[in-house]
């Protein structure tokens, strides 16, 4: 055994030396380039938000494994929890006549039982234990005393707008739990709770927002995802008459693993086949010669997280190209696209993007639904909804929000279309490439969107 070991060794494949290539540099280098867009946001975007949404100071408590959905847009990459009971202050000097500060201009931010995030917060810590009668006993209610250490913050600052993650719409802003906002009006009294304003603009927005590096980094992410998906829709993976679909689920979970980066759901691999019914395929069919595929696949990197749907075809025996009824079933559906970037500008909601796009595709004799949304910080968004695939009249609340620019999207939606070669038979070309809506109100592909099919040969 001793000897084998040395071999491997001297040969140089040991497990150490067949570790894949992390595309991305190491945990470090990825944590160095987050905490720079940490600090560009919370001093560029932060203060403008507040500022648009008139809100002076920001209070945003919560408690460890209970953490607000805003927790991974305002700390470090290295902070995965809060600690016992953690709130953020965000205070807007300049809103009380205060010069900017020259390290974190007008926004104060301050930690309470939170660490200073790599120095972008002043942390403040209470340690100070508080007992009280329990069923008949003494219990310590740790973190009790940092609503006092807030009450102080707030006192000496005088805000006008206390802002608190809370709304009835968005989930993404309301992350103040009932505990939290009972404990901290108890704490606080009635002068200051008098100037709670629900802040469910603000969370939703800052979420949402994304800067320019982070632009650059995902037109790199999705570009590996599409070149995972041509491998995975090759031959290099399928072998019709053998492979199941969820051959390729696992396949793609396996390498994005081995390339240290993961993803937020299960991929997934569907099939149509002519003449077949979707029941009569089952859960887990063989891919076999004619098929077509498609996939619903993602991938999270740096707290990024990607959105992506294509379709192959497997070629028959004797075939050398894609039948044109599935190029003209493609096609429609990318016209669906095109449809959808000319629709999305900023200042319109989901469901006048959502209503204009179906009436333009009605008019030129296209079948489709759409059920697109943002995507970033989220797989599913911080942002309005373009659509639920059962919600093609619109999605009250939840699509009443406004695109801002720096928001991302993900163009999911389907084009259904009569095939001729498979005698009529209707085939659902489902489409999802993420974009960008940019600082300057455009709409681009992060990379580029699937214009034919992939071919298994």
């Amino acid at each position: 055994m001793r000897a084998r070991v040395l071999a491997i060794l001297l040969l140089g494949t040991s497990p150490l030396a067949a570790q894949p290539t992390r595309p991305f540099g190491t945990l470090k280098d990825q944590a160095d380039r987050q905490q720079q867009w940490l600090q560009q946001r919370l001093t560029t975007v932060l203060p403008a938000l507040m500022t648009k949404h008139g809100i002076d100071m920001w209070v945003v408590p919560m408690r460890e494994y209970n953490e607000d959905p805003v927790f991974t847009s305002i700390v470090s990459p290295t902070t995965f929890a809060a600690r016992r009971r953690t709130i953020y202050v965000f205070f807007d000097r300049c809103a009380h006549g205060a010069a900017p500060n020259a390290a974190s201009g007008c926004v104060e931010r301050i930690a309470l039982g939170g660490t200073s995030q790599g120095g972008l917060y002043d942390a403040v810590r209470s340690t100070k234990a508080i007992d009280a009668a329990v069923g008949g006993r003494q219990a310590e209610l740790w973190g009790d005393q940092q609503w006092l250490v807030l009450k102080d913050v707030i006192e000496k600052r005088n805000p006008k707008v206390i802002g608190i993650d809370v709304s009835r719409t968005f989930a993404f802003s309301d992350g103040l739990s009932a505990g939290e906002l009972d404990g901290m009006s108890a704490m606080l009294g009635s002068k200051w709770t008098s100037r709670f304003k629900h802040a469910e603009a603000l969370p939703l927005e800052l979420i949402a927002t994304r800067v320019p590096d982070e632009e650059v980094f995902y037109t790199d992410l999705t570009k590996l995802v599409h070149e995972l998906i041509g491998r995975m829709f090759s031959n290099e993976v399928i072998r019709p008459g053998v492979t199941r679909t969820s051959d390729l689920v696992w396949w793609w979970r396996q390498q994005v693993n081995d390339l240290g980066l993961g993803t937020w759901f299960q991929p997934s691999i569907e099939v149509q086949r002519k003449g077949a019914e979707a029941e009569q395929l089952g859960d887990d069919p063989v891919i076999e010669r004619g098929d077509v595929l498609h996939c619903d696949v993602g991938i999270t990197a740096l707290r990024l997280n990607t959105d992506t749907q294509h379709d192959a075809y497997v070629l028959r025996d004797g075939e050398t190209e894609v039948p044109a009824g599935l190029r003209k079933a493609l096609a429609n559906s990318n016209r669906f696209q095109d449809i959808l970037m000319e629709e999305v500008r900023p200042g319109r909601t989901g469901n006048e993007v959502l209503k204009s796009s179906l009436a333009r595709l009605a008019k030129e004799g296209i079948s489709g639904t759409m059920y697109s949304h943002p995507i970033g910080m989220n797989g599913h968004g911080a942002g309005p909804l373009i659509g639920l695939w059962d919600y093609q009249e619109g999605v009250p609340g939840r699509g009443d929000a406004k695109i801002i620019p720096s928001m991302w999207f993900s163009s999911e939606l389907q084009a259904t279309t009569p095939v001729p070669e498979w005698g009529g038979q209707p085939v659902r070309m489902a489409q999802e490439e993420d974009l960008f809506v940019g600082a300057d109100g455009k709409t681009r592909w992060a990379y580029k969107r699937q214009s034919e099919l992939h071919v298994i040969r």
